[in-house]
């Protein structure tokens, strides 16, 4: 048949349903109804998905009549309609006006689902990880309660999934994924609130401390503060967000692959992602920019950015993120449940589902199949009946805890294995990720399009990903030296410490009163670190007008290179001179790039080995596996196993904080020992999915798109007359 369009098409054994568009007025128009004795390349004709006007390019015509019967000619206003009578313009409810139409195409809701999901990255990944310092600083919280508030994202998401993915995946899923911006719009918007909420941030006078000899006093036992219940919003916004981004890397995913053509699906959903890994990039450049604004705008501080009281304005990127996505959303709701001409792609497609060995892959196939609840626990069973999919959510989980622990965990692995500052770390990392992940992600659905890939060859790509990666993670065998550190890696003297034991007072700075809470790490001028101005015994203070950083003098514990007498510090840490660092650098590329690259292939492989009506679904419950054995633990495991790394902890008054000093091996032993489990289990999964995957028999994915062979139209032999469009 040849369809609206002109091109040249195919027969398939799909029910077609002839009608005609209404006429305009003072036209004659004429509705055909197909009697039942009528045929389309030997299938009986009932009401079905597309329409089509009949072509002489098969072998038989498309429609035979009974003998003595006239043809039924056909004219050329026909055009896809849906079974159900379905309104396919963009709009909202009867306001469809024209000058929206161009915009109902794949492109323009790859568009609008780009900019959601580069707003979800660059609020929940970027600005949430950017602030959350501030956040503690101003409302006076604790890590342990700011985890719980970048845990309620996911508690949210996982709470979702389920529901949204098996209701929205059979229902409006454009309304369904509008609505979810709109949450998350609101979430943003929350977020912020606190801010107009609360009274005035005071910065509390800083106290000259640090120097040796100065007021060394710092209050311990500090009142509880009411703003900490502040973090109850904060974890109600952070709740929306999860909440409103549920449907957008499920519903939204498979909208794209349900309204593009089979082989063009993993680029659009290589974008898609691309935009959703440039979104925390965003918030991190933006977020910081904020960061060196006072919170309190206009008004006037002696403070600057580096002392430790500072709060920046950390509320701005979640005023501007709110209203753009409540803005995203509008369009996103104006679209139809299927785009026009997408009924042709459903037509074309051929079925990769996995043929399980009752046949229930077949079930999942029915039309009324997946509308009520009782259909859910069905769903649900058919899914883990899946070896494919099951192994493929299991590799995925393996990789989404190695992303999670690395984006957590990388910058502090560089600013511990390179001596950086954690601004200079962060931006490091950035610049590492940006390109690797961003470019990894567009190449992985890149490289699935350009060799039109089905999915066991999908399959083993993301394996020889995995097995790469795998082989660039031992990279992690070398590290770079710690830089000495007077009273932990060395003695005051310059004589080895023993491993395991702290001494950071010394004759030098026995007089000076100083306290292990006022970690401010110096380089002294010999090139070792010292924990404190007052632990290097520093006397005097200036400013360097060349960098504004601050100069300590007269530090007994430091002696001068050239003559004799004290030297002088220079606040932060040395800076490392390590020769292996552009070797760790490259391959620390090569293991995010392989890492990213095979996510977009994996995600297509899973779209393929379920039937189409499990899609959202299946995505649904993929979703929900990667985080609770995946993202959620993910960081937590990475943060255990690198703790064990620590030389020095920070002392807050008696009890145990942060690490402050990591020893850079056993980081780099424990980061490789993390980075070969998860490798290898990853590589045990893609291997079990691909040994396990059963293709449906070439005759049965034949007939879903082509005629039977008795004489019929054959796809094949008229494969050269079809424009690139109609590749499967």
């Amino acid at each position: 048949p040849r369809n609206s369009t002109g091109e040249n098409g195919f027969c398939f054994a799909q029910p077609l349903n002839f009608s005609r568009p209404s006429p305009p007025p003072g036209e004659a128009g004429r509705t055909f109804d197909a009697p039942s004795g009528w045929e389309a390349c030997g299938t009986p004709l009932s009401n079905g998905t597309a329409s089509s006007s009949p072509s002489d390019s098969c072998a038989k015509p498309l429609c035979s009549t009974t003998p003595g019967e006239e043809e039924t000619p056909f004219g050329e206003g026909i055009k896809y309609v849906s079974a159900e009578g379905e309104e396919l313009a963009c709009g909202w409810g009867r306001f469809t006006p024209g000058c929206l139409q161009p915009f109902n195409t794949s492109k323009g809701v790859l568009f609008f689902l780009c900019v959601a999901s580069f707003l979800q990255g660059m609020t929940v990944n970027g600005f949430i990880n950017t602030v959350i310092t501030s956040i503690e600083r101003r409302f006076d919280l604790r890590s342990y309660q700011s985890g719980l508030i970048a845990s309620s994202y996911d508690i949210a998401a996982c709470i979702c999934l389920t529901f949204v993915s098996y209701f929205g995946g059979n229902g409006h899923k454009p309304r369904w994924l509008g609505w979810g911006v709109l949450v998350m719009g609101l979430g943003s918007l929350l977020f912020a609130l606190p801010h107009f909420t609360t009274g005035q941030y005071e910065a509390r006078s800083a106290v000259e401390v640090g120097i040796c000899g100065g007021n060394q006093s710092l209050p311990c036992a500090q009142a509880a503060s009411s703003l900490s219940g502040y973090r109850f919003v904060f974890m109600l916004g952070q709740f929306l967000h999860g909440m409103g981004a549920t449907p957008l890397y499920t519903l939204g995913v498979t909208y794209l692959d349900e309204n593009v053509k089979t082989n063009y699906s993993p680029v659009y959903i290589a974008v898609f992602y691309t935009a959703a890994i440039l979104g925390p990039a965003a918030g991190y450049l933006v977020g910081g920019m904020f960061l060196n604004i006072y919170t309190e705008i206009g008004r006037e501080i002696d403070i600057t950015p580096e002392n430790t009281l500072w709060v920046g304005a950390w509320w701005i990127g979640f005023l501007g993120a709110g209203a753009a996505s409540l803005l995203i959303a509008i369009p996103i709701l104006g679209y139809p449940q299927r785009l026009p001409g997408s009924q042709r792609y459903i037509v074309m497609r051929v079925s990769e589902a996995h043929q399980l060995k009752d046949g229930g892959h077949k079930k999942a196939s029915d039309p009324d199949f997946g509308k009520t609840v009782k259909d859910l626990p069905r769903s649900v069973l058919l899914l883990l009946k899946n070896p494919t999919f099951i192994f493929l959510c299991l590799a995925g989980a393996t990789e989404a805890t190695l992303i999670a622990g690395m984006s957590t965990f990388g910058p502090k692995f560089l600013e511990s294995q390179f001596s950086l500052s954690a601004s200079e770390a962060a931006t490091f990392f950035g610049y590492l990720v940006v390109p690797a992940g961003g470019g990894g992600t567009f190449l992985g659905g890149f490289l699935v399009n350009k060799f039109k890939l089905r999915c066991s060859g999908i399959i083993k790509l993301c394996l020889l990903c995995t097995v790469s990666s795998l082989l660039a993670i031992f990279v992690f065998f070398i590290h770079c030296p710690n830089m000495p550190m007077a009273g932990v890696t060395q003695m005051y003297e310059g004589s080895a410490l023993p491993g395991g034991h702290l001494n950071l007072t010394a004759a030098c700075n026995a007089e000076c009163g100083c306290l292990r809470e006022t970690y401010s790490p110096v380089c002294g001028s010999d090139d070792v670190v010292y924990y404190s101005p007052c632990h290097a015994g520093c006397k005097k203070v200036s400013e360097n007008l060349r960098n504004g950083k601050k100069v300590y003098h007269e530090c007994s514990c430091i002696e001068k290179t050239l003559l004799p007498g004290p030297g002088n510090a220079e606040a932060g840490k040395c800076t490392s001179s390590c020769a292996k660092k552009p070797l760790l650098l490259i391959f620390m590329f090569v293991v995010i790039l392989f890492t990213f690259l095979s996510s977009i292939p994996a995600l297509t492989a899973t779209l393929r080995c379920v039937s189409d009506r499990q899609r959202s679904f299946a995505l649904g419950i993929q979703w929900i596996v990667v985080r609770t054995l995946g993202g959620i633990p993910g960081p937590i495991a990475f943060g255990s196993m690198i703790d064990k790394s620590c030389l020095l902890w920070q002392d807050q008054c008696g009890e145990q904080g942060s690490c402050y000093v990591y020893q850079n091996s056993a980081m780099s032993r424990y980061t490789l020992i993390a980075g070969l489990v998860y490798k290898v289990l990853g590589t045990t999964f893609f291997v079990g999915a691909c040994l396990l995957y059963k293709p449906p028999p070439p005759e049965s994915a034949l007939g879903s798109s082509d005629a039977s062979e008795n004489g019929n139209c054959d796809l094949q032999e008229h494969k050269p007359s079809l424009p690139a469009e109609e590749d499967i």
